[in-house]
């Protein structure tokens, strides 16, 4: 099923061409969804920028469109409004014609009719990237969850999807570690594998504060990085326990979270480093400065405080590199190696004039030509209740795997309370408070825009009513429960059976129901997830209204049978729709709640 917007828009792009005599190619056709249902369910606004081009009045124009506009089989009497917008309200016949053609779910293939793109690339979305001296923690989330709803959607899409981990796995401060692992589990040196850390912080905080304080081991921890930099095999051999032992932690997590990664470390990228230096050499693009190689991406934006050129060292002055030349490695890579025409970087905002200034480098080099699309996905902090850093009650970092703890343990206590809670056996609680527990967390975070902070609130989180994870997640169980308490198993619906769309609130749904592939179409595009979530919430309201005896219709008792039957299709397609965009969002929904 073609995305509605899509096939508005083409007619409308036709119409202009047509009626003015242009090249389809260079129209727009400017088709948006309507901010008010009063004025129908798309709007274009091409008529205004068109006007000013040839010199007409917009409205006339607009009349031009109108006239030349094809598309009495999908819409309703076109209006023009205002200086020359173009209202248009799709036909409840066209809608319940194309959601008939839908096809009953084969899991875990469906798509709910939306069909992938058909211009797939490879894609490579840089997520979480946590430094591995260290648990991760809530600082963490956002990259984490974010990264991983990006790359869902854009999987679904049809896109060839690379989700990379770019971990700190080498640096001086792995010296200090590697040191003091030797110095306290001296068993390692003999058999690596049984390196065992139960808490990493403890560890690092006890490994710095001895760094601290001790200048003999200051001193072995300096000579460690350099055995480590000459690859030296047993402190090698070390160093791969203690990277291996600090990725179980974050797989730890990351497996309670459903997240997918592929772990790649800086040190991935470290035999690349002298050859990436060359070639900006070799190009005449790097300059030596107090001994170091320095890039100047673009001298006139990029500025230090007193104005000058800011540089980027991509060599040391001591003949080290820094993670700009390992970025630069990486994006080399991804492009050459990867084939990847699509990097995405999720990655907080403060790190902004870095990527412009990476992104700048790379396409000076010539390695991101205009095939080639660099994007920083920058979002903000999540921040306490107080509006300030998130903290413990200590002023500590709160680790990732208590947040998840504590978000289960109020989920529980929440479906325990639930009226319908002795419906539910042990072992279904404990997997209803893990899915809501952990799907609230990620649908709070996603619901948000991306480059605002917002003030972390289990209440809200938790809420059965709103726009949340509860709500929707109960919604879709709602659903189910429907169709169990009309003895109908949904994937069994006559497909060849019509969907009639009559009463409002079945208009209603069924055009909300149709714009859930133009909605993922827009979240590929913009990667903005709160597009899908504010979807998603728009699609449960519309349902609630639906399924209301005083609103909405009947649905299990509805007569004839053939009415019945559409209004359970359209409970199906509905059920379906949340399904597939909560896990689109990493959210796993429960056939009970």
């Amino acid at each position: 099923m073609q995305s509605t917007i899509d096939l508005i828009n083409r007619r409308v792009r036709d119409a202009v061409a047509s009626a003015f005599d242009l090249d389809p190619a260079t129209v727009d056709p400017l088709v948006r969804r309507s901010q008010d249902d009063r004025f129908g369910d798309y709007q274009s606004n091409c008529a205004m920028g068109l006007a000013k081009r040839i010199g007409q009045k917009p409205r006339d124009v607009a009349e031009k469109i109108r006239a030349a506009l094809v598309i009495d089989d999908l819409c309703e009497t076109v209006e023009i409004a205002g200086p020359g917008f173009l209202n248009l309200r799709l036909k409840p016949g066209y809608v319940a014609m194309e959601l008939a053609t839908i096809e009953n779910a084969d899991a875990p293939h469906d798509r709910v009719g939306t069909l992938p793109t058909s211009e797939p690339v490879c894609v490579a979305v840089d997520l979480s990237s946590p430094n591995l001296a260290k648990e991760l923690h809530v600082g963490h989330i956002r990259s984490t969850v974010i990264g991983d709803c990006v790359a869902r959607v854009l999987e679904f899409a049809g896109h060839d999807v690379h989700r990379i981990n770019h971990v700190g796995d080498w640096g001086t401060q792995f010296g200090m570690l590697l040191a003091y692992l030797r110095r306290t589990q001296p068993d390692v040196l003999i058999d690596p594998v049984k390196l065992h850390l139960p808490d990493l912080e403890k560890f690092y905080v006890e490994a710095k504060s001895f760094y601290d304080s001790d200048e003999n081991f200051a001193k072995t921890s300096r000579e460690t990085v350099i055995e480590l930099q000459r690859q030296d095999p047993q402190v090698m051999a070390v160093w791969r326990a203690f990277c291996n032992e600090s990725l179980r932690h974050c797989h730890e997590a990351y497996d309670r979270m459903d997240v997918r990664l592929e772990d790649r470390g800086e040190s991935y990228y470290r035999e690349m480093l002298p050859d990436v230096v060359r070639m900006f050499e070799e190009k005449s693009l790097a300059v030596e400065s107090n001994g170091a190689i320095c890039v100047f991406p673009n001298r006139d934006r990029f500025k230090t405080r007193d104005g000058d050129p800011l540089p980027m060292i991509i060599r040391k002055s001591d003949g080290g590199y820094n993670y700009d030349t390992t970025d630069l490695a990486a994006i080399y890579h991804r492009i050459e190696k990867l084939g990847a025409k699509r990097l995405v970087y999720v990655v907080g905002m403060p790190q902004k004039q870095h990527f412009d200034m990476l992104f700048a480098a790379a396409g000076l080099i010539g390695w991101a030509g205009e095939d080639v699309s660099l994007e920083h996905l920058a979002f903000g902090s999540m921040l306490g209740p107080d509006g300030r850093p998130f903290k413990t009650r200590d002023g500590g970092t709160i680790k990732l795997r208590d947040l998840l703890n504590e978000a289960v343990d109020r989920a529980r206590k929440v479906v325990t309370e639930s009226e319908k809670s002795n419906d539910l056996d042990a072992a279904m609680v404990e997997e209803i408070a893990e899915a809501v527990g952990i799907g609230a967390i990620k649908y709070f975070d996603l619901s948000h825009a991306l480059n605002s902070d917002y003030r972390f609130d289990w209440d809200h989180m938790l809420a059965m009513e709103g726009n949340t994870a509860p709500y929707l997640m109960y919604a879709y169980a709602r659903i189910r429960s429907i169709g169990r308490k009309a003895n109908v198993d949904y994937d069994s619906l006559d497909t060849f059976a019509p969907i009639v769309l009559e009463h409002g609130s079945e208009i209603k749904l069924g055009k909300v129901l149709l714009r859930f592939a133009e909605t993922v179409d827009m979240v590929a595009r913009d990667l903005k997830p709160n597009i899908l979530t504010d979807y998603l919430f728009d699609l449960s309201k519309a349902f609630s209204t639906f399924y209301d005896r005083r609103n909405g219709v009947r649905v299990i008792d509805a007569e004839p049978e053939s009415l019945k039957l559409s209004r359970l299709r359209l409970c199906d397609l509905t059920a379906r729709t949340l399904r597939i965009g909560l896990g689109l969002l990493g959210i796993r929904t429960v056939e009970k709640m």
